[in-house]
């Protein structure tokens, strides 16, 4: 169940991001909302994954505000959000201590933590590898650790950064469902793909970047049906943009 005192809605105000005299990201304004799930399209270095930093607070801007629910972050907006890259960040340790470990850091007291971690294997189907070196699953199996590992944690909004672009098809499946399971659950998603399969399966509204800047932010529906851009309409085509 939700706090009452939701961290939600996130807005960004003309972010901007620059690495030395480049601007990767301008102007972005953005206002995400709970209760639906936000995929974030674009070309190559459009600045989606920089666009997911930014939001989760591992960067800060160089222009602009980033400010969940009338406030600018902290420690309290930390432990309510929960991150899940491409390629899994695991600990050198089993897979059941790898959720222990941010149950602790959640402030779970030590004897609940080993039972919770387990129940959320088991909602992912790792139960079985619970005693396992993390760092020794398969591509899949580290991928849906690290949702189990955020599941676990219950936040309140998930940023997911391509989570299955190196996935065969069966553990991208696996992925999804887990994604389908959080949004069910409650927790705001935000995750880029390059995927247009999977934008459609699991996008109820579309932010799209083209060169560092926010072109489009629409329904799901409209905008596959008829984006209003010219780089949206070349990209869902197929065509190269930049």
């Amino acid at each position: 169940m939700r706090a009452p005192d939701t961290i939600l809605p996130l807005e960004l105000d003309r972010v901007g991001f620059a690495a030395g005299e480049r601007m990767l990201l301008d102007g972005v304004s953005l206002r995400l909302e709970t209760g639906v799930r936000t995929v974030i399209l674009g070309p190559n270095g459009a600045g989606k994954s920089l666009l997911l930093r930014l939001c989760h607070g591992l960067l800060a801007p160089s222009a602009g505000s980033v400010r969940w629910s009338g406030a600018a972050g902290g420690e309290a907006v930390r432990h309510r959000q929960a991150m899940v890259f491409q390629r899994p960040v695991l600990l050198r340790r089993s897979v059941v201590a790898n959720i222990r470990y941010v149950l602790a850091l959640r402030g779970v007291p030590w004897r609940r933590r080993t039972a919770l971690a387990l129940d959320a294997l088991e909602r992912f189907g790792l139960a079985s590898l619970a005693p396992r070196p993390a760092r020794v699953l398969s591509g899949g199996e580290q991928q849906r650790l690290a949702l189990a590992r955020a599941w676990a944690s219950g936040p309140e909004i998930l940023f997911l950064d391509e989570p299955t672009s190196s996935l065969d098809p069966a553990a991208a499946l696996s992925v999804e469902m887990a994604v389908q399971e959080f949004h069910t659950s409650g927790t705001k998603i935000v995750m880029t793909t390059h995927d247009l399969g999977q934008a459609r399966r699991l996008a109820d509204e579309v932010v799209f970047l083209s060169r560092g800047r926010l072109v489009e932010h629409a329904p799901a529906a409209e905008f596959f049906k008829g984006p209003q851009s010219a780089q949206a309409r070349a990209f869902l085509a197929g065509e190269l943009v930049c």
